[in-house]
């Protein structure tokens, strides 16, 4: 049973990475994710449709099933 919640909060960690990382506000996966964008730093954000919005719900289930993964190691 340790062994299973250690390797399912490893897993919940390298995935809530991930989706924090590919979630850079306004740029997203292109190259000025790395390096600052041409806009001068500011933008306008609209509200998340689409891939944006399942991203963000799938980093927040994956957050809270991170710390519910490290309260369940901290109890067994």
């Amino acid at each position: 049973m340790v062994a299973f919640i250690q390797i399912a909060q490893i897993i919940s960690s390298i995935l809530l990475l991930l989706l924090i990382i590919s979630q850079n506000r306004g740029t997203g996966l292109s190259g000025s994710a790395f390096g600052g964008g041409s806009d001068g730093g500011g933008g306008f954000y609209g509200t998340k449709r689409g891939a944006e919005k399942i991203m963000a719900n799938a980093t927040v289930i994956t957050a809270v099933a991170f710390v519910v993964l490290s309260f369940a190691a901290s109890v067994v």
